[in-house]
């Protein structure tokens, strides 16, 4: 089946991006922060989110998993939103 999917791809022309795709990953690798301070240095005046890396949610600032979660790290929120991570929706 995955041999089936990639030869149409690569018929239409896309096999080329899917690289582009582990690229951007690798893209949000480098602004993640272990503190909220520098977070905020490299994103001034926006709002930076909590991302829990395994369950790819973030949470905002007052919830009570912000900063806690076992593997997580600060994040700027416009970058987030860009990687495809998703808001924490039980408001916890």
């Amino acid at each position: 089946m995955k041999g089936r999917t990639f030869r149409k791809l690569r018929t239409f022309g896309l096999a080329g991006f899917l690289p582009l795709a582990a690229i951007a990953a690798a893209a949000a690798d480098d602004t993640r922060f272990a503190t909220r301070a520098a977070a905020e240095e490299h994103c001034p005046g926006q709002v930076v989110v909590w991302v829990d890396l395994e369950t790819r949610i973030f949470y905002y600032r007052g919830q009570d998993r912000y900063g806690s979660t076992k593997s997580g790290a600060y994040l700027c929120e416009r970058d987030v939103k860009g990687a495809g991570y998703r808001p924490n929706r039980t408001g916890r």
